[in-house]
């Protein structure tokens, strides 16, 4: 008789890219998606309608964000206007508002993309059936870094795949907050039946100021990687989790979410002296 064992792995990330240490295109990204819905909400254009998509590409220059070099948007809307309407309209009110007081777009050297499939009226479930779960990609990272193989939603706190990538990203923001690093990814593994995780890896990418273990090592003292702990620490038993649907789970300090809090800067530090 053997018995397996299944192993999960979730990752953390933070990065000084942006002021809630996120990624620059996965930020920038969303900021879209809220524009988007915003002035659809507003009525600030009365043709959009709920189902949407933002992508935003940035070069990259010595690790560096430099400038965004396209856009995509797609943008569901009603059957009475044309594509020019929907394409000036999103330029207009959702593109330029939210990316020109960003410092990295000129619309004159930005490809510009807005529903290059045509015209965008049935949307939602009624257009896009068999949907799964969640996109990962865009509810973390927008593919920086690496990430686990679990999604978020649909699952409560005492499920790992979740409350451990929470518990990644706020390790990792601490430690990028705490000056210790600008760029940090933190790797938990568990394994079924037991309560300590089974690896922990913090990779800086050699950008950080001390070794990677060593800072293994403090993060290990400074947090309780037990499952129960982590539910205990992060608060994560509150009704907290329909907010959490849209615009992704990282780096939502508009929410006021415990993963996006960097209170353990200062205990970091003091674990590495």
């Amino acid at each position: 008789f053997r018995r397996v064992l299944f192993r999960s792995m979730m990752f953390g990330y933070a990065c000084n890219e942006t002021a809630t240490l996120m990624p620059a295109p996965i930020y920038w990204a969303h900021q879209l998606s809220q524009q988007l819905a915003r002035v659809r909400k507003d009525g600030i254009v009365d043709f959009f309608r709920p189902d949407g998509k933002t992508q935003v590409s940035f070069e990259y220059q010595d690790g560096k964000p430099v400038r965004i070099n396209n856009v995509v948007v797609s943008t569901q809307h009603t059957a009475s206007v044309s594509q020019d309407e929907v394409a000036e309209a999103v330029k207009n009110e959702v593109i330029r508002p939210i990316l020109e007081p960003s410092g990295y777009f000129d619309e004159k050297d930005c490809e510009i993309f807005i529903n290059t499939t045509g015209r965008f009226v049935v949307g939602g479930p009624m257009g896009d059936c068999g949907l799964t779960g969640r996109k990962i990609i865009q509810d973390t990272y927008g593919g920086s870094g690496h990430h686990g193989g679990g999604a978020f939603s649909g699952k409560d706190p005492s499920k790992v795949d979740r409350s451990g990538a929470y518990m990644g990203r706020y390790i990792a923001k601490n430690v990028v907050a705490a000056g210790l690093a600008p760029v940090c990814e933190v790797q938990i593994a568990y394994c079924i039946g037991v309560a300590q995780p089974v690896s922990v890896l913090v990779d800086t990418f050699g950008t950080g100021t001390v070794g990677d273990e060593k800072l293994e090592e403090a993060v290990k003292k400074v947090f309780d990687l037990r499952p129960t702990a982590i539910i205990r620490d992060l608060d994560l038993r509150k009704p907290i989790y329909r907010q959490l649907a849209a615009y992704g789970h990282m780096g939502r300090e508009d929410l006021g979410v415990s993963w996006e809090k960097t209170d353990r800067v200062d205990a970091l530090k003091a674990a590495l002296q």
